[in-house]
């Protein structure tokens, strides 16, 4: 087991939704050296920048969440840009902490690296078993190629990273902007904003066919803290909360929990996405004993502000 209560932590992306939450998760394990980097910091597609971060700090550990991440409508209008950014700042990363034979790298990586039609629920074997899902190919396939780059360190320089799958995350500070944001967030915003408005319907993406199952970000930050302690080995490991949910009755719990008495339509010139994601969450048990403990319904409330 890794001790990191004494060990320089650098977190990318620490000051964004899942970082924050994830250092503030170490320092109450009791790690007084955690790092949180934003994208103001060092730009880590620069390569030069990534070289001055660790002569900077000195990282013994790495956890890499910083990402160009969105929804649906992001992925389809940026595709190049998401390729681009999550493969060379995770590659510049990789290599850089293996000059500098840092003790442990922790990719956090994504369940859109899955293929579409994965038999559910998701195993990690098979995460080469097709092609993901076209809207968000580029964004998965990326950061897959990761999970390549740590298997062959290892093999190659007895380097020591590992890549975790977590599934869509939802929790407080998260991103609601409606181009950017994940599905959660998203409606949340656009129920409460259609019953201040007092508007008749409100109009969501495909036709709610596909389920989705949701990882509340706080027992993410715990996963993560748990595989960056016990797991060091090179198969990818999935975090999720093995809960499945329709988008349909994701809308009608989220429209009954913000009051919103209008109607749903559902656009389906728009894409669903992938058909179903729902993870096998064994290995996770098994390897570093994570599982989720959050109710969707119970944090939604929450977040939405019944009593």
């Amino acid at each position: 087991m890794l001790d990191l209560s004494n060990k320089q932590i650098v977190v990318t992306g620490g000051k964004g939704f899942l970082g924050t939450h994830l250092v503030k998760k170490l320092r109450e394990r009791g790690a007084t050296k955690v790092v949180p980097l934003a994208h103001r910091d060092y730009d880590l597609r620069d390569r030069a920048q990534v070289q001055r971060m660790f002569d900077d700090l000195h990282p013994e550990v790495i956890i890499h969440l910083a990402a160009v991440v969105g929804g649906i409508g992001a992925n389809r209008l940026y595709p190049g840009s998401f390729f681009y950014d999550n493969a060379i700042m995770g590659i510049q990363l990789i290599e850089e902490a293996r000059l500098h034979a840092i003790e442990k790298f922790v990719q956090v990586g994504t369940i859109c690296a899955y293929p579409k039609f994965t038999p559910v629920p998701f195993k990690e074997e098979d995460l080469w078993n097709g092609y993901p899902e076209e809207t968000n190919a580029p964004y998965g396939l990326a950061k897959k190629m990761l999970l390549v780059q740590l298997q062959a360190y290892r093999q190659e320089y007895d380097f020591d990273g590992i890549y975790l799958l977590p599934v869509n995350l939802y929790g407080p500070g998260d991103n609601d902007d409606l181009v950017t944001s994940h599905v959660i967030p998203a409606m949340i915003r656009k129920f409460k904003e259609a019953k201040e408005q007092n508007l008749p319907t409100v109009t969501l993406w495909g036709d709610g066919s596909p389920t989705r199952e949701f990882l509340y970000v706080e027992d993410a930050a715990e996963g993560i803290v748990l595989a960056t302690e016990r797991y060091d080995k090179p198969e990818p490991v999935n975090l999720g909360s093995g809960q499945e949910i329709s988008i349909k009755d994701l809308a009608d719990l989220i429209k009954r929990l913000t009051g919103y008495q209008g109607a749903i339509i559902w656009d389906t010139t728009k894409p669903n996405g992938q058909p179903r994601r729902l993870l096998d969450v064994s290995r996770a048990e098994r390897e570093f004993e994570f599982k989720a403990s959050s109710s969707l319904s119970d944090r939604l409330a929450a977040m939405i502000g019944v009593k």
